[in-house]
């Protein structure tokens, strides 16, 4: 029998493998017998990726959590191109009877009717506005959004009937919705928060392969910005001797570049997402991996995750004490975190129900006559 090769990624993908999902009745287990075996050096097979049209049966999910900014999120795709390794909705793709490795970011679903959905959803009678938080599991800006223009059909309903938005992306494609967003920021309808793992292009690389490059996301914070969005930096996650050592750096690029707000989320490692990361380490920081596990395990009351709320976001501890005083001093003496970015301060007030309300049948009809449709 061969010694296992170590493990290598592929170009352009953040997992390693496609580990079996926690709900697949067959379990698989990978055998080397040498037939696959590369040269060394050789790059792996790409995957492709794929996208599937979905009609979905709803929209807005709505959470109770104490240690979120919001209630109410959208999110127009399942899975997401952008491979980070470290995403916390990769299990989700465990509903599907797919692998949340890789399988997570090449094999994608794209939900075709959202906004549809959404405008049934505003035009019900005891609908009550919240803000929308669009981008929360996956990226509403990953690069199928180019062609599918989900994300921009959501925001055009929104902007019709007034309603509030917080966008959240690693994606500059944000960009080409100013024209939607710069005016509903004018109203107090809209605002964005940017995500910024990491200033190394190298590590930004492998551990978010398909996201955009940390000098073009600041650039989009200066856009958003001088377009009059008010946009905050999410520094997340925080990787403990990976990204950690630069959370200060990454805190003034983002003030530099115009945002007004910032707030941060140490690692977590949910179910699948743990063994994923893991396989990340070794493959790209094997030097290190040790470390990283050790000083995660600290901050978690000893195991690799703890998803109580007072502890999921930013740990428990030592050194996750000297992380919350390194975010919030820098913070303080940079004037970040100014109330204009965040997503709890939007305007609800100018809220009104759309005029028409595409039927079953795809014909439209005013939101008022939909009690008397009968058939």
């Amino acid at each position: 029998m061969l010694p296992p090769r170590p493990l290598a990624a592929r170009k352009g993908r953040g997992a390693v493998s496609n580990i079996q999902g926690r709900y697949e009745v067959n379990g698989r287990e990978g055998f080397d017998d040498g037939w696959a075996a590369t040269d060394e050096g050789e790059d792996l097979p790409a995957f492709k990726t794929q996208v599937t049209d979905e009609f979905a049966k709803s929209i807005l999910s709505h959470n109770a959590s104490p240690d979120i900014p919001f209630k109410v999120s959208l999110n127009p795709y399942r899975g997401c191109e952008h491979g980070c390794i470290y995403c916390f909705a990769r299990p989700t793709h465990s509903y599907l009877g797919l692998s949340p490795g890789l399988d997570f970011e090449s094999r994608l679903f794209a939900k075709v009717n959202a906004a549809e959905l959404l405008r049934r959803e505003l035009a019900h009678p005891s609908y009550k506005p919240e803000h929308i938080a669009i981008g929360v599991n996956t990226d509403a800006y990953q690069p199928c959004e180019r062609d599918k223009r989900i994300t921009r059909q959501v925001l055009e309903v929104l902007s019709e009937c007034g309603h509030p938005v917080g966008m959240i992306t690693k994606s500059s494609l944000i960009e080409r919705d100013i024209d939607i967003l710069a005016p509903m920021a004018e109203k107090g309808l809209a605002c964005a928060a940017i995500t910024i793992t990491t200033l190394d292009s190298e590590i930004s690389r492998t551990l978010e392969p398909r996201a955009a490059a940390p000098a073009r996301r600041l650039r989009a914070i200066r856009t958003l910005t001088d377009a009059g969005i008010p946009v905050s930096v999410s520094v997340a996650p925080i990787i403990p001797f990976v990204t950690e050592p630069e959370i200060e750096r990454i805190l003034e690029a983002a003030r530099d570049a115009g945002a007004v707000g910032a707030h941060y989320v140490v690692l977590r490692l949910p179910f699948e997402v743990n063994p994923l990361f893991q396989e990340w380490l070794e493959a790209h920081f094997p030097e290190r991996a040790a470390r990283v596990m050790n000083r995660v395990r600290e901050m978690r009351g000893g195991k690799d995750y703890d998803s109580d709320f007072s502890k999921r976001m930013h740990g428990e501890g030592v050194w996750a004490d000297l992380i919350r005083q390194r975010f919030h001093k820098t913070v303080d003496r940079l004037g970040l975190g100014r109330l204009e970015g965040r997503f709890d301060r939007l305007d609800t007030s100018q809220f009104r129900r759309p005029l028409v309300v595409p039927a079953a049948t795809g014909t439209g009809r005013r939101a008022g006559a939909a009690q008397l449709d009968l058939f």
